[in-house]
This record gives C-alpha cells, structure tokens and sequence, in this order.
C-alpha cells in the first residue's frame, strides 16, 4: 500500500471546505529545530507518528526558504537552490504535492533555499517540509491554523510539524490511529541568554539517512525498549528546566538524551554510527571546557555533526574552542548567523 493512501484521508480531513484553486505563487519561511529531547521511532511509518512526544528549541534565522508555483504544465520541478533537487528527494516532494495536487495533470515548480546543510544532520528536513507545507498553505489560501499546518508538515518529516513554530515547542506523540492529535504546540517560555552552536564537522549527506537509520534501530536495537522511558523521564526534567531557567539541568538532560539515542543506535545490529573521528574530537573538547567550570552541553541528532548548548555569557569561551561555530540566539540578542557551507 502507497503511504499516500493513509495520509490522504488525513489530508481531506484538514482541507474539507477550503479552496482548491492556486494563486500565482506562494511563499514561506521555516526554522531548523533541533530536539533536546529526540524523535525516534515511528508507530506509524506513513503518517510519521511517533512513539513518544520531543521536544525542540528552533535555530531562528537558520532554516528554510521555499516558493511553489504552477508550472503551467504536468510534472514537477523541484530545485534546490538554482540547482535541481536529487532524484530522491524531489521524488519524495511530488509524492506529498499529490496530496493536495488539484488535478492529476497539475504541475508544481518548488524552489527551496536552505540556511543549513542538506541531509547531514542539522534539520534541513524539518524545515524544509514545513517551509513547503506553509507555502502551500499561502498558495491556496487555505488559512490552516497552526495545529492543522503542523500535521500536514509532518506528513512530510515527522520532525517539521515542530518547525512550523518558533521557540520551545513539544511535540505530542498523541494516540489516534489517524494521528489528528500528534503535532506540534509552542511553549509559552521564553529564554534570551540561551545559545546554541552549531559545529559543520560535516557537511555532506550522511551515508544512512534518519528515516533508514531509525527503523534499523527500532527493528535490531536491545537497548531501544528502554527508549520510551527515557524520553517521559528527560520530556518531564526538560520542562522543569525550562520552567525555571535552570540551564545545567536542562543542559544535562539534553545532553544525557542525545547519548542515549545514540546508544540504541550503536547497539543495533549491525551498529549504526553517524560519528566520526572529528566528532569524538569536538564532543572531548566541549567536555574540556565543562572540566573547567564552562556550562557548556552537547546534543546531537543523526548525524556526525554536534551541537552545543550554553548562555550567552560562555560564548567567548566556546568561539575561542570552536572558531567555525555558528552561534544563534534562539529568543533574539547577538548571533552569528553566518552561513553553513
């Protein structure tokens, strides 16, 4: 069975009564999030439902950029940059576009610029998925709020139906077979001295993508049945945290997650690795300059690339360890947005 014929039901469901006719273009931004408290495993494959709820911080500025269009003919175009997407993924867009294609004959042009790495770890699925899923909600003038946006982008990415939001947001697994309860809500936190930095150890497609890579781990990992209580343990501690700004518990918290993530994912069989030698090398020397009374924290998703979390007063410290970081103030205040080449 096509995973279109599960998530189509849903798709009608979001937009019974709204318009199906296309404006001249449509237009979106969305932020890359990285989860303090991860996704992992799927209940439901298609409808990307989750096993347990995460929770994520949104990188502000960095993110995805996305404008849809007619193509004023049959098939898609899909480009990344100026350039056209890999076979792959622009096969993966025309499959979600058939979801709210008007017609069979009906052809979208989707151009999507990423302020982050493609497939390597720092969210450009999210952002890109829910970039694509608020473009066409401009393009046809749908007015989805924000609870129905955030399922229709996890019809794409399970993880973009958290960067429809900015700031905190917490992902509810929910229970519903047909997942109208699973999507995203923003926190009502905020936190201006908190940073994140993120360290482009690599910045080429990981060899295992998150999707391939989470199913192996579900499927052969011993260590993934205590996965589920570990997440409702550290989505509780998170909260507190964040409830108090109390930055060394959530940044033990956040940290202690990445880890145990990463160690279903090294006890599955056989083991899945996204680390390199350079990453050993950076998390060593973030664990450095916590051993000398920095509060400086990793986490890292499915990839080779970590990611540190700390106040802005530590920032010094992490440019002079880290020279090719890029630092963002989530809640505003001074980052160094550049690029990720």
């Amino acid at each position: 069975m096509s995973p279109n014929d599960t998530r189509r039901p849903v798709v009608d469901t979001l937009l019974a009564g709204r318009p199906r006719a296309p404006r001249a273009e449509g237009a979106a931004f969305a932020p890359a999030n990285i989860a303090l408290v991860k996704y992992w495993g799927k209940r439901d494959a298609a409808l990307n439902l989750p096993v347990t709820s995460s929770l994520s911080i949104s990188l502000g500025e960095l993110g995805s950029e996305t404008r849809v269009a007619p193509a004023g003919r049959p098939g898609d175009t899909v480009l990344l940059g100026p350039d056209p997407a890999p076979a792959g993924f622009a096969a993966r867009v025309s499959a979600y576009l058939d979801l709210v294609r008007p017609a069979p004959d009906f052809g979208f042009r989707v151009e999507t610029h990423n302020r982050v790495p493609t497939a390597a770890g720092f969210a450009s699925s999210a952002s890109g998925f829910a970039a694509l899923a608020l473009a066409l909600d401009d393009l046809f003038g749908w007015a989805l709020d924000l609870p129905a946006l955030s399922i229709l982008a996890r019809l794409g990415s399970g993880s973009a139906c958290r960067s429809v939001f900015d700031g905190f947001v917490e992902w509810t697994a929910g229970s519903r077979p047909d997942g109208m309860d699973s999507h995203g809500r923003r926190l009502d936190a905020t936190w201006p001295a908190l940073r994140l930095a993120l360290l482009p150890i690599e910045t080429s497609a990981k060899p295992v993508s998150s999707r391939h890579g989470m199913r192996h781990t579900v499927e052969t990992s011993p260590l993934y049945a205590a996965w589920p209580e570990t997440v409702a343990r550290d989505l509780e501690s998170a909260r507190a945290a964040i409830a108090t700004r109390d930055f060394p518990r959530l940044g033990a918290t956040a940290e202690g997650n990445a880890m145990a993530m990463h160690a279903t994912m090294h006890a599955a069989r056989p083991p899945l690795v996204y680390w390199t030698p350079a990453t050993i090398a950076a998390m060593r020397r973030a664990h450095a300059l916590r051993d000398e009374g920095r509060a400086v924290y990793l986490t890292m998703d499915a990839g080779p690339n970590p990611k540190l979390l700390f106040e802005a007063d530590q920032a010094d410290a992490v440019r002079a360890a880290f020279p090719n970081a890029v630092i963002v103030a989530p809640f505003g205040g001074p980052s160094a947005r550049k690029p990720v080449a």
